[in-house]
């Protein structure tokens, strides 16, 4: 249970009571009231800001609001105290029986903690790690691929209906190179001219067309490309895909669905979608200004064009659907392809690419609102640049001249958990440096290590106290039938507990903002509270987990343990990472 977002329901109703007490407009828009943790944990353990955000529309003073709404909180059976701070803010300090119930419902719930069904029924298709099929996996693709990842994982678990797909660009120019790249290295294997090597020089395509050979032998060397082209742009794809899923599965990564723009075209997806557009009063001809002050779209064209209502839909100038020789532009089969998810069933479609497609986000959020008729939305994250550091080296890399370091070699060196982790140790549009040599250090300024350190001290402790009293039941079920009313005195016990609570609400606020680092962070936070807490019972021998002569303190003290464990194993396998019992 998400403790702020219940107590947001028990302020509501507390405030619809004193409006009607009050005689209140009815209407009061109760939207903006939040209930949030303290930016101070000396100030208690829920803040408000009710009064501030309804003083106005009741013409009242903030603090003589606050008092009265403070009055009425002080008659719920949960709140021991509350205060009025500031100009208006109201904290609240909870009863500890409250706090003692969330702890056992810990327990008790184990990995099902956390776990909601309040958007159970809404449909989100998550499309991601969509590198065009024109060579291998390198690493640079591993931060949206992992990124998105765990964003799934993470809406999976507070109860939407998620999708994974993977949209396989195998229509256009550079399916087109990739196919002429590997018709040329073809050529080359049978001993026959060709003029060069194509736009993808990478050695990858040598043993794709040595498997051509093998497969149709010269058949394809003294034909017209229109023969060979069709038959070696989906062999070369297929070739492709197969080694990209096998990188991604390498990650972790698995897709529920893979969608091919060619076929999205062949099967007149595109021809559907400008119809709805059109049946809309979407669609005029019209000549567009070019933008001033910036580099001209790739869409831009002098000349009247078919063109959609995009400014009409938040978009900064409408978009062409069609190219001069009469082809669909890239916007329109993207609309296309986003309209066909939304009729597959998805209201959420979630976008997670590379910051250079930073021109696309008000196009493609635009066009889905106008062609869904406003009952669907398109959400993009963006992830910011990748600086793989080796051995004091940034790495250079380009797909084209075949100068990358692809997913296997990566994770040779440092696995996919830490590969995994990192790349969630900062906001998605904030920039990252991937150092592989501090990655696999073992101290404490590897969060990777840290965290690990932290799950492995839980059962490490789990089978010191196992052989000390080997007749205590250690499951998290019986543990959650204890009484911890006289124990957890400490206060930095207290607040363990606390920040244990508050688990749910980092995974709603992660699915709110679809910002999956946030996971990361609190697991990194709880690692280091947890580690020094075990520090303190150095110092404080009735502050050991593990009291020797005592064998119900230390009982009860395990329960802590567990409960750290449960969380920290919970939020890894969120993250996609194997929690490890022991450090090697």
């Amino acid at each position: 249970m998400n403790i702020y977002t219940f107590f947001q329901n028990e302020l509501v109703q507390i405030l619809k009571a004193l409006g009607a007490e009050h005689d209140w407009p009815q209407n009061l828009d109760l939207s903006r009231v939040t209930v949030d943790p303290p930016r101070d944990e000396s100030h208690g353990d829920l803040a408000t800001n009710a009064a501030m955000v309804l003083a106005k529309n009741l013409a009242m003073q903030p603090q003589a609001l606050a008092t009265l709404i403070r009055d009425a909180l002080l008659n719920h059976s949960m709140i021991r105290d509350a205060e009025v701070a500031g100009p208006g803010f109201i904290n609240m300090t909870l009863e500890a029986s409250f706090w003692q119930t969330q702890f056992k419902t810990l327990l008790k719930l184990n990995h099902l903690y956390g776990t909601a069904d309040q958007q159970k029924g809404i449909a989100v298709n998550v499309e991601y790690a969509s590198v065009n099929p024109t060579g291998p996996l390198h690493i640079g693709h591993c931060r949206v691929a992992i990124v998105a990842d765990v964003l799934a994982n993470i809406l999976e678990k507070v109860g939407y209906a998620v999708t994974r797909e993977y949209y396989v660009n195998d229509s256009g120019g550079q399916a087109r190179e990739l196919t002429h790249s590997l018709y040329k290295r073809y050529l080359e294997l049978l001993g026959l001219p060709f003029e060069s090597l194509g736009a993808y020089q990478g050695i990858y395509l040598i043993p794709v067309a040595q498997e051509l050979i093998d497969r149709d032998g010269d058949r394809w060397a003294h034909v017209d490309e229109s023969e060979w082209y069709e038959p070696l742009r989906e062999f070369a794809v297929s070739r492709m895909m197969s080694r990209i899923k096998k990188d991604l599965a390498s990650l972790g990564i698995h897709h529920d669905i893979f969608s091919s723009e060619d076929a999205l075209i062949k099967a007149g997806k595109v021809d559907e979608a400008f119809s709805t557009m059109q049946q809309l009063g979407l669609i005029y001809q019209g000549t567009l200004e070019p933008p001033k002050g910036q580099q001209l779209p790739e869409d831009w064209e002098p000349r009247e064009q078919t063109l959609f209502r995009s400014t009409s839909f938040g978009d900064d100038m409408d978009r062409a659907m069609k190219k001069s020789d009469g082809s669909w532009t890239y916007f329109a089969n993207d609309l296309a392809y986003h309209f066909d998810k939304f009729k597959r069933g998805s209201s959420i479609l979630i976008d997670v690419l590379g910051a250079d497609h930073v021109g696309y986000v008000s196009r493609i959020t635009a066009g889905v609102r106008a062609i869904t008729a406003r009952q669907a939305d398109a959400v993009v994250k963006l992830c910011q640049m990748v600086r793989f550091i080796d051995g004091g080296q940034v790495l250079k890399m380009s797909k084209r001249a075949g100068v990358f370091v692809t997913v296997d070699q990566a994770l040779e060196k440092v696995g996919k958990d830490a590969m995994r982790f990192i790349m969630l140790t900062r906001k998605n549009d904030a920039p990252l440096d991937f150092d592989f040599d501090k990655v696999i250090e073992q101290t404490k300024d590897n969060p990777v290590f840290y965290v690990q350190y932290a799950h492995a001290r839980c059962h490490s402790i789990r089978k010191h106290l196992k052989n000390s009293f080997p007749d205590l039941d250690l499951s998290p079920e019986t543990l959650s039938t204890l009484d911890f009313s006289h124990h957890f005195e400490d206060d930095d016990e207290k607040s363990l507990i606390k920040f244990l609570a508050l688990f749910p609400r980092v995974l709603d606020m992660s699915a709110i903002h679809y910002e999956p680092h946030r996971v990361a962070f609190y697991l990194n936070d709880l690692a280091a509270r947890f580690h020094s807490l075990w520090n303190k019972g150095r110092d404080n021998d009735e502050l050991r987990f593990i009291i020797p002569d005592n064998a119900t303190a230390s009982y009860h003290r395990y329960a802590l343990v567990d409960a750290v464990r449960i969380v920290l194993s919970t939020g890894l396998h969120i993250m996609g990472v194997t929690p490890l019992e022991e450090m090697r």
